[in-house]
């Protein structure tokens, strides 16, 4: 069922607003058809209620930074590895001086001055008005919708208009008809809640099918225990939600499950966003940001890590995923690699924010441009989206439907390995296939045929791009032993793997891998092609895509192969 429609199908619908200068002819901008499922509306907002807007204008040249970031990013142009610095990505995802001032005197025009300009690329206004200012404004009837999961109020509307003469400077106002729903957001790890094995987490006979820990990942896959030697090559690992790393936790998993003479030290790097804390607590030590933490420090040996935690102090509308990403973007030096386990259902988020916004789709271009590798769980609900649930057609998750990102699926056992029910793939319905994978999603949907027609948009871009271990993970938690699922351990194993290959690259005077999906398809030997699997959900409890050979929405491209990413890479 089609969620958003946009300014282009409502052109015709215009209408006239007062301000302190001229009149302006509005025209209907974004809107939702209809109070999307989990959601209920509750009251009219009073007029005096403070609502946190912010104003994402829109950059000055996007094609050009997606055409940069396929250059410096495919094998064989002449322009691969040659990123470019934080000023030279300014230079495409800037606003205009005069859209900017258009802008303010707009907003000045109803009373609005106090405008904060914001953003890596000073692409944000943000402003704080009451919600009857801001429904004069936008030409808005805001309200409050309970989330009747959370019991979370939030003020929102279901359309908004701009004036005709500023469509072009503006993207989109946030947040506005967006219902990120906080247990499928970023407020919520994507993953099952752990199982303490006790015995079998001791037990040095334990099966890797049984109990998946770094050796068994190490052996997997290929992974060398020796430590990386460039300090200049650092990981990266955000945290939403209040969750915690331990450093304690951290030292019992390394004292137990990496008992080789290189066992890296217990620490990491810390980085605050909106008031992100970090304390030591054990009872207030995270799952997710353990099981994060455990399984980079753990995989990626002699790798800087970072911890960049995301506090309460956010009004992004989306549990601080914009802020994250907007503090990245703003490092004159960013890390080389980044791992996120949280995600959103696709349709959760208006088209305009997840595609066009440089803090979420267009953001990740402009990291990539800059050499950052991202890469983000895919979810944990197969064919269902981010977790299981009811649905009628097959729901896609963002940011893995994000063609400048790199998702990762889930996989289980190891002879053979195969991919699990829980791995979350499938096509999006916000992006078209990008075109570094037309031709394996083109061999997928061949062979596939007209099984699940209409269930899914075959036209979309194809997730996941790969895939790594994701049951029975081994982690330590609040002092004991515990086993997890999900694809929130998928994404720091290869992660941590990118990082050792970019610290190889390193030192061998090679530039990082940047963004990874061009070099990935365009290397398919170097992964553990997984052919068995598949993903199930939705109504009438369908099977889900199969994995199969080559590329599939289970498991993408397969598992790493580090010896074959070595080769490919010329080392």
């Amino acid at each position: 069922m089609k969620l958003i429609s946009v300014s282009a199908a409502l052109a015709a619908f215009a209408l006239t607003v007062s301000g302190h200068g001229n009149p302006r002819a509005m025209t209907v901008h974004e809107s939702r058809e209809a109070v999307p499922q989990g959601f209920v509306p509750v009251e009219t907002a009073k007029s005096e209620t403070m609502l946190d807007l912010r104003i994402a204008l829109t950059p000055r040249n996007i094609t050009g930074l997606e055409h940069v970031l396929l250059s410096v990013s495919t094998p064989g142009s002449p322009l691969y590895g040659q990123y470019l610095s934080l000023d030279e990505v300014k230079d495409y995802a800037s606003p205009t001086e005069d859209s900017v001032t258009a802008v303010k005197t707009w907003l000045a025009e109803h009373g609005v001055t106090d405008v904060a300009v914001t953003g890596a690329y000073s692409d944000w206004l943000s402003i704080r008005i009451p919600i009857g200012t801001a429904n004069i404004l936008f030409a808005a009837k805001f309200q409050h919708f309970l989330d009747v999961d959370s019991g979370e109020e939030i003020a929102r509307t279901l359309e908004y208009s701009l004036p005709e003469d500023l469509r072009a400077q503006i993207a989109l106002v946030h947040p506005t008809i967006s219902f990120a729903k906080p247990q499928s957001g970023p407020t919520t790890p994507i993953f099952s809640m752990p199982v303490p094995n006790y015995n079998a987490t001791l037990n040095p006979d334990v099966s890797c099918d049984s109990l998946m820990t770094p050796a068994c990942i190490q052996t997997l896959y290929g992974i060398p225990t020796t430590a990386a030697v460039r300090s200049s090559n650092t990981l990266a690992v955000t945290g939403f939600g209040q969750q915690y790393a331990n450093v304690d936790d951290l030292a019992v998993f390394l004292y137990w499950y990496r008992t080789d003479p290189n066992t890296p030290a217990a620490s990491f790097a810390f980085q605050s966003v909106d008031g992100g804390i970090n304390p030591q607590d054990l009872s207030r030590a995270g799952l997710e940001a353990n099981l994060d933490i455990q399984y980079t420090i753990g995989i990626a040996t002699g790798v800087p890590v970072v911890f960049v935690t995301v506090g309460n102090r956010t009004h992004d509308g989306v549990g601080g995923f914009i802020d994250a990403f907007d503090f990245l973007s703003a490092q004159r030096r960013p890390p080389q690699v980044v791992t996120t386990s949280y995600a959103f259902n696709e349709a959760d988020l208006p088209v305009t924010l997840a595609r066009h916004d440089l803090r979420m789709c267009d953001g990740y271009m402009s990291l990539g441009a800059r050499g950052v590798s991202l890469l983000f769980a895919s979810g944990d609900g197969g064919v269902c989206g981010t977790r299981a649930r009811d649905c009628t057609t097959f729901v896609p998750t963002f940011p893995g439907s994000c063609p400048w990102q790199t998702a990762v699926g889930a996989t289980t056992y190891t002879n053979p390995e195969i991919g699990a029910d829980l791995s979350s793939g499938g096509f999006s319905n916000y992006f078209s296939a990008p075109s570094y994978q037309t031709s394996a999603v083109n061999g997928y949907l061949a062979e596939l045929g007209s099984e699940y027609s209409g269930l899914y948009n075959a036209s979309g871009r194809g997730f996941p791009d790969v895939s790594a271990q994701g049951q029975n993970v081994a982690i330590v938690y609040r002092g004991d032993f515990a086993t997890v699922d999900g694809t929130s351990c998928s994404s720091p194993i290869f992660a941590s793997v990118i990082s050792l290959v970019n610290a190889a690259l390193i030192a061998s005077g090679k530039p990082v891998l940047g963004f990874l999906n061009p070099f990935l398809y365009a290397n398919p030997q170097a992964f553990f092609d997984i052919t068995l699997g598949n993903n199930p959900g939705c109504e009438g409890g369908t099977d889900g895509f199969p994995a199969t050979d080559g590329w599939d929405p289970v498991t993408g491209l397969g598992s790493p192969n580090f010896d074959a990413l070595m080769r490919a890479v010329g080392l």
